[in-house]
């Protein structure tokens, strides 16, 4: 019997221990509640609006300058790559138009204007902005700050699918594992890099071809001098990036306009002057005949053919500046039929002048109107270069946000265009890559063979992307997505093939700096993950802060103490580290995450989110920064005093919130209810209230309204560390936080150290320990990246063993 009632008591300890693990689990959740009301108000930000005819017709003339300037100077130097060593025979001029008219037609046209262009991030295109729009529809995000909470935030969009269907199917595969996660941020970053690399080669063959024919005139003249101009030229036009595109950006459309009159008009010219004939080649059979004829020879000269379609990865990467329907109109009405014109009069000229393969563009040109013909050729590629620069500095801007790149100065060059940005580092480098370049090959045929190796491969890329879109997005049926995808690999393979062949003639350029790029993108992005795995881990236990009282065991001076950290919820380990080693700690403790969402940008009316922690007479509160990838910190946002305004803001609602209800403080499912119906409210007066807009996710309440209030365990534990009763005459906690931001304000940031654990391995400890800590060193500090004053900042030092 005394075995019996002692099991018994046994038993009921146990469960009452149970009972209080459950209850603690549920307190630390309660703590930091999900703020999935503010996600679901970024949704369908960026529909297209109506255009007028009027207005879509001087979009599509503004659309020139800045998407297709780098396709527009592809007929400098298709030609003479795609027969380097001299044209054997007439047909072979016919069949290799042949396969240019449908390599123009099949992938710049139907792929990437009317398919690819519609995968669009919010109107921003790219391999990123996919992978973006990727991660709001699926559970394949690395970027750090990923947990529960986060997870209702950045998925915003994420719709769900039927169960059985082959997206779901699709969806749970490509969840399953890590490395399927990891695997797909590789390929994402892959063609990123050679995106980059396309900033280092676009301007220098568009640069070199311009230039080169100022030797038309002048046989000759030395390649030297052709070389040395064209880096004369390079050097301005990378001194000239921090003034900006602003200034000068409305002479772009109308030069590359005229360009395109130009070339197009020489091409009728040269029509009906040397052949009609050529207009055969708009037949398929000729390229069937043309590697029949030629052979391997043909076959390899597609890498050649492959850069009369380059230009086509910058155009899906600069659609964000103009609508869909502008850009789909100016390629079909006027750009494709205008180089279709180019190449068919430069083929009509070669098939009687096979000599001039090496400059069949100008030569081609009549003679009274050479030199206009030089300057507006210069021109174009002026415009084309600068197109690809500008896009080289978003897409660094997007790699940083994703945690995939070291943080890097970003300047803004516009007040009227936030998307018009300066990157000082990035630029001396792609003007030191492309200097380097063309003073080491001083020719077309080399350069044209990385630049198209770095094309194909970003095209690859966005097929793959493509097919994910299509199925987890689109929602398309899977026989739609097969056709896309073997229509596409077919040709794009047979790219490859033929640019692989010459990796050692220029090929192996754009493979060295995407080896390069990718070593730093992906090391960055493996110890920024890690760092943040250590903080989620060593974060510190909320009821160990509550359990030290209001005044948090310290002596709490006057002042507002903001500490950073990447934690959305939860204490950070900076925190508890802070208080161990010094005795006191600021009267109001505001805890500060900077985080960037997989979206095109906040609204800055919902950038901030604001919630208590703990009862209030501890004084603490959570802030999180929400920003899109295409967001800036600009000196002139001055965060500071904008999180204060919010935290304000915050304040008068919640007091608002409980002067309307029969508030109880012990209440925790009264107080649910007055956080839904306010949202109700909010919602149904169309935001008009921006105060009450920032905070439809309201507070995280006491400890003792976690727990349920007719549990009598609970009343028993809670009562013993904190009074029921309020005091009578409380100060007002508004005034009270005025006064201690007028008295002083601290940024408490971490500055951490991050080492390998022992017994790693040599190549983790070379990666962590000689290449992360060389990028930390270079990069920008946290607190530059805020503005945060010298004055106001307190570094605690750390070290993280990952």
């Amino acid at each position: 019997m005394a075995e019996r009632v002692e099991a018994s008591v046994t038993d009921g300890e146990s469960t009452i221990e149970e009972r209080d693990r459950e209850l603690m689990r549920e307190f630390e959740e309660r703590l930091d509640q999900p703020m999935d009301e503010e996600a679901n108000m970024l949704k369908d930000m960026n529909k297209e609006k109506g255009l007028s005819t009027l207005m879509l017709l001087r979009l599509s003339f503004q659309s020139l300058g800045i998407v297709y300037g780098d396709l527009g100077t592809s007929p400098l130097y298709v030609f003479y790559n795609t027969f380097p060593d001299g044209i054997k025979d007439s047909e072979d001029v016919i069949g290799a138009l042949s396969l240019i008219i449908y390599s123009l037609l099949l992938i710049p046209l139907i792929k990437y204007v009317f398919i690819v262009c519609k995968a669009n991030d919010n109107g921003q295109g790219g391999t990123l902005a996919i992978y973006s729009l990727l991660c709001r529809h699926a559970k394949v995000n690395l970027i750090p700050n990923q947990q529960r909470s986060d997870e209702d935030l950045t998925t915003y969009s994420r719709t769900l699918v039927a169960e059985g269907s082959f997206a779901a199917k699709t969806k749970k595969w490509l969840e399953s594992r890590h490395s399927k996660k990891r695997a797909l941020l590789v390929v994402v970053l892959l063609g990123t890099c050679m995106m980059i690399g396309d900033g280092i080669l676009t301007p220098a063959i568009s640069v070199l071809s311009a230039t080169g024919g100022i030797r038309v005139n002048n046989p000759k003249m030395s390649s030297d001098i052709v070389v040395l101009v064209s880096v004369i030229l390079l050097i301005g036009l990378f001194s000239m990036q921090h003034y900006g595109t602003d200034k000068v950006g409305w002479l772009f459309a109308p030069i590359v306009l005229i360009w395109f009159l130009f070339i197009g008009a020489t091409g009728i010219y040269n029509i009906c002057k040397h052949d009609t004939s050529v207009l055969k080649a708009f037949s398929p059979k000729y390229i069937y005949l043309y590697f029949k004829r030629r052979g391997r020879d043909g076959w390899i000269s597609l890498g050649g053919i492959l850069l009369s379609i380059t230009g086509t990865e910058a155009l899906f990467a600069d659609i964000s500046y103009f609508p869909l329907q502008a850009i789909q109109l100016a390629f079909t009405l006027f750009v494709f039929p205008c180089l279709l014109l180019a190449y068919c009069g430069q083929a009509a000229f070669l098939v009687n002048h096979k000599e001039h393969y090496k400059d069949a563009f100008y030569a081609s040109i009549p003679e009274s109107v050479y030199w206009p013909m030089l300057i507006v050729a210069t021109g174009a590629a002026f415009v084309g270069s600068q197109a690809t620069i500008s896009g080289t500095y978003s897409i660094i801007k997007q790699a940083v946000s994703h945690g995939c790149f070291p943080r890097v100065k970003i300047v803004h060059t516009s007040k009227k265009f936030l998307g018009q940005i300066y990157c000082p580092d990035i630029n001396w480098i792609l003007m030191i890559g492309c200097i380097t370049v063309t003073a080491s090959f001083k020719n077309q045929t080399e350069i044209g063979n990385a630049y198209g190796t770095a094309v194909v491969v970003v095209m690859l890329v966005t097929t793959l992307l493509m097919v994910l879109t299509m199925l987890l997005v689109w929602r398309r049926h899977w026989i739609f997505v097969l056709v896309f995808t073997i229509l596409s690999l077919l040709v794009e393979l047979s790219y490859f093939s033929a640019v692989i062949l010459k990796v050692n003639e220029g090929g192996w350029v754009p493979l060295m700096i995407a080896a390069i790029s990718l070593l730093v993108m992906f090391v960055w992005n493996y110890v920024t993950v890690k760092k943040y795995e250590f903080e989620v881990h060593s974060r510190v236990s909320m009821s160990w802060i509550l359990g030290l009282g209001p005044s948090l065991g310290l002596v709490r001076v006057p002042g507002i103490g903001l500490v950073h950290s990447e934690l959305a919820s939860g204490v950070p380990r900076i925190f508890s580290h802070f208080i161990t080693n010094l005795p006191a700690i600021h009267s109001v403790v505001v805890f500060v995450c900077v985080k960037n969402l997989p979206v095109y940008t906040v609204p800055e009316e919902e950038r901030f989110l604001v919630k208590r922690i703990g009862p209030k007479t501890f004084r603490m509160f959570r802030c999180v920064a929400r920003y899109g990838y295409k967001d800036l910190h600009r000196k002139d946002d001055d965060f500071e005093n904008k999180l204060f305004d919010n935290l304000f803001s915050f304040v008068q609602t919640e007091t608002m919130m409980e002067s309307d209800s029969n508030y109880s403080p012990y209440s925790f499912n009264h107080r649910q209810e007055s956080r839904d119906e306010l949202i109700r409210n909010n919602n149904n007066h169309g935001r008009k209230d921006k105060n009450m807009v920032m905070f439809s996710s309201m507070v995280d309440y006491t400890e003792s309204a976690i727990v349920p209030a007719d549990s009598p365990h609970s009343a028993m534990s809670f009562s013993q560390n904190y009074p029921v009763e309020e005091e009578e005459e409380e100060e007002d906690e508004l005034e009270f936080l005025k006064i201690c931001k007028e008295t002083g304000v601290v940024h408490i940031m971490g500055n951490t150290v991050v080492k390998a654990r022992k017994g790693s391995l040599l190549p983790k400890k070379i990666a962590i320990d000689y290449v992360y800590r060389f990028l930390a060193k270079m990069c920008r500090a946290n607190s530059a990246i805020l503005h945060v004053p010298h004055e106001t900042l307190l570094n605690v030092g750390q070290v993280y063993y990952v």
